[in-house]
């Protein structure tokens, strides 16, 4: 396509982090049926009355929808969420838990409450003669957000983060989401650009999402490399180079420490 859309809306979740909606974030109500995909190395299975939420598209795949799977999805750019995301330091909260698992099970009034946000959404984009749409559009993002805040907060606990924390553990993850991991998995490293102390750095992670620093230093780099691993022209002692261990046989035992199988089993 010629110009990058803001939001996308479609009813499948086949071709997520792919083509047009590469880079996208996917949010998805299933109205009946079943999708089943693999993220994060898990399987997972989107049902009816389940809403879905990811971040992360390209960390998606073997995705396989029923027939009868009926579902309305909405993919939004990151910088149009950012500018609908409400002032409220939960988003941070609700971010890194739906890293570990996407899928928020609604009760029977948080469904209706999703089905609406989502028909709101696709009734504003067909409203292209609207002087302002973009606004409107805006609007109707945020309000679809609100209430996955509300429905997070309601199922998981709404747990007040200060923004001095909110603001500590965005820094962190941007940290590793532009790939710092590759070459660097100590905490230290982590506390020194972000000016405080290991010690500091990992307890307010635990207090933010329910784990600490180095829990997601590894996580990062375990999930990156079991993707690098699919690759069969790269050899591990090439891989070892590119995330920095010191021999090959490091980068084996470190492979297997957290996905529990060598690397060469997982190229079988």
């Amino acid at each position: 396509m010629d110009e990058r859309r803001d939001i996308i809306a479609t009813n499948t979740l086949t071709g997520i982090g792919q083509g047009e909606v590469t880079g996208y974030l996917c949010h998805a109500y299933c109205h009946k049926g079943q999708c089943d995909f693999t993220y994060n190395n898990k399987e997972y299975s989107l049902k009816a009355g389940e809403c879905l939420i990811l971040r992360h598209g390209n960390l998606v795949s073997q995705v396989s929808e029923s027939e009868d799977f009926l579902a309305d999805v909405v993919f939004v750019t990151p910088e149009f969420i950012e500018i609908a995301t409400p002032q409220t330091n939960y988003g941070m909260k609700g971010s890194v838990s739906l890293f570990n698992d996407p899928i928020l099970h609604l009760t029977p009034e948080q469904q209706k409450v999703c089905a609406l946000d989502f028909d709101y959404i696709k009734r504003r984009l067909e409203l292209t003669t609207h002087n302002f749409q973009r606004d409107a559009l805006i609007n109707a993002v945020q309000r679809m957000i609100i209430d996955f805040f509300d429905f997070h907060a309601t199922l998981h606990g709404n747990v007040k983060i200060t923004s001095q924390y909110a603001d500590l553990m965005e820094r962190f993850m941007a940290l590793l989401n532009r790939g710092d991991y590759k070459k660097n998995r100590e905490l230290t490293y982590y506390a020194d650009k972000l000016f405080v102390t290991p010690k500091y750095l990992s307890e307010v992670c635990k207090k933010v999402s329910g784990f600490p620093a180095n829990y997601w230093i590894n996580r990062y780099t375990i999930l990156d490399i079991s993707r690098q691993l699919r690759n069969r022209k790269q050899t591990l002692a090439a891989l070892a180079d590119a995330y920095n261990f010191s021999s090959t046989s490091y980068f084996c035992r470190y492979v297997q420490k957290y996905l529990g199988v060598k690397p060469s089993d997982l190229r079988e």
